[in-house]
């Protein structure tokens, strides 16, 4: 559904017409309720205020995807090997692990796991396990 559907059919419901038909709700109808047509207004004046925004089917995997969160520019994104390669760097030059975080876009935690990866600190609390070596993985058919 577009906005401008979404918006036609809060302002059809707040004037108490049918969006379908274009009948009037009739009295008895939850959208004749006082409460339910301020409601439906407020949802109204929200929608228009904003831009609309592109019409984009969105998964349960992929809405959290383009959910970003603060402060973490590059939440979500793989790391490169040369950002691996400053992030071990930088870390053994001294830097802490909060100004890490800022300089990459990322969370301390994501950090953490990270420099963990490399063996440089112990795995963040929490986490499940340590994550896998950084050796190609062996075909299928060759594991046991």
């Amino acid at each position: 559904m577009n906005h401008e559907k979404a918006l036609g059919i809060l302002r059809s419901l707040s004037d108490g017409i049918h969006p379908a038909t274009g009948e009037a709700m009739p009295a008895e109808s939850p959208y004749q309720h006082p409460e339910v047509i301020r409601a439906l207004l407020y949802a109204v004046s929200a929608l228009a205020s904003r831009p609309a925004e592109p019409s984009v089917a969105l998964t349960p995997s992929t809405a959290a995807k383009a959910q970003p969160r603060p402060g973490a520019g590059n939440a979500g994104k793989p790391w490169s090997k040369e950002e691996d390669e400053r992030l071990v760097a930088c870390f053994e030059a001294g830097e802490t692990v909060a100004a890490l975080a800022q300089a990459h876009g990322r969370s301390k935690v994501a950090v953490e796991a990270r420099l963990a990866k490399f063996g440089k600190v112990p795995m963040p609390t929490g986490l499940r396990s340590a994550p896998r070596a950084l050796e190609p993985r062996a075909p299928y058919a060759a594991r046991t």
